[in-house]
């Protein structure tokens, strides 16, 4: 079996609960204060260590009290947290969160995920077999640092391009999978998608940016659509009570790396990580509510 080693960042969640979103310049009354261990790159690792597969998180904490609180959930996850470095004069990664009828809005501050460097990425050995995962809360050159040793060893790299962001051709040259969700589909490829479109013409937008890669496009409810040598492979999804989407994505994102690192074929990792996240959807929390792999299996009567 292989392994999965996750660059990112690490955040504590700072959720808000409320009945509605506030328009702009509008305050309204909150329901709730919650506080939940996230961040894109601590939330793959953790969906991915929970599948049984050995993952490692690469990534920084403040020496505060939330970096020592997040520290302390990774490891009892079953994260391996050896290449987690403290840093002493930035705060941890925080993300200000509203949650209003299962929607979110989300404002990360990055703090010590902004010094992640391509020291950081340079320790882990990685082998044949394994899987390099990263996201952009982190600084782009350290993704490609670290896709570039991915590369070098033979491992997949995954890259999930988000908060989305213009990348350069070469960064996105080391990419062997491409995940991301139509918003940042319609970013990168400059078109206007909206989730009830066809799936047809998110097939022709990921085009522009397959260049020899799998692109996979998570859409909801709506299953996921991969591009596999210029054709489609699509996965249905699965109709669930949505409690909070936060995370969603990254249990995907988590979920198809500890697959593909177990050796399972793209069509079965997929339908495996849509399954992952709808049951992810159906808890509060980001790294919280990532499902066990006994949970999965359950689901998929496997």
């Amino acid at each position: 079996m292989g392994r999965v080693f996750v660059a990112g960042s690490i955040n504590m969640d700072v959720v808000a609960t409320a009945e509605r979103h506030p328009r702009i310049g509008e305050t309204v009354a909150g329901q709730a204060v919650l506080y939940f261990p996230g961040g894109k790159g601590a939330n793959q690792a953790v969906a991915a260590a929970k599948q049984g597969v050995p993952t490692t998180l690469i990534g920084r904490l403040g020496n505060d009290a939330f970096g020592q609180e997040l520290r302390t959930f990774l490891g009892a996850q079953g994260v391996d947290v050896g290449f987690v470095k403290d840093t002493a004069d930035v705060h941890s990664g925080t993300a200000i969160i509203t949650i209003a009828d299962a929607d979110n809005t989300i404002v990360v501050v990055p703090g010590a995920n902004a010094r992640v460097d391509g020291d950081d990425v340079a320790s882990p050995v990685l082998a044949k077999g394994d899987v390099a995962v990263s996201q952009f809360e982190i600084p782009l050159p350290t993704i490609a640092a670290f896709f570039a040793r991915a590369r070098a060893a033979g491992a997949t790299t995954i890259l999930n391009p988000a908060p989305a962001k213009q990348a350069d051709k070469a960064l996105l040259d080391l990419v062997d999978i491409l995940i991301l969700n139509e918003t940042e589909l319609g970013f990168l490829t400059g078109t206007e998608l909206r989730d009830s479109d066809a799936p047809e013409r998110f097939a022709e937008a990921a085009r522009s940016l397959a260049q020899g890669k799998i692109v996979c496009v998570t859409l909801g409810k709506r299953g996921v659509l991969a591009l596999v040598d210029g054709k489609p492979l699509q996965v249905a999804g699965r109709a669930v009570k949505a409690v909070d989407t936060t995370g969603a994505g990254d249990c995907f994102v988590g979920a198809l790396a500890s697959q593909l690192a177990g050796g399972k074929p793209l069509r079965d990792a997929l339908a495996y990580a849509n399954t992952a996240a709808s049951i992810c959807v159906q808890r509060m929390g980001a790294a919280p509510s990532m499902p066990t792999a006994k949970e999965v299996r359950e689901v998929l009567g496997a």
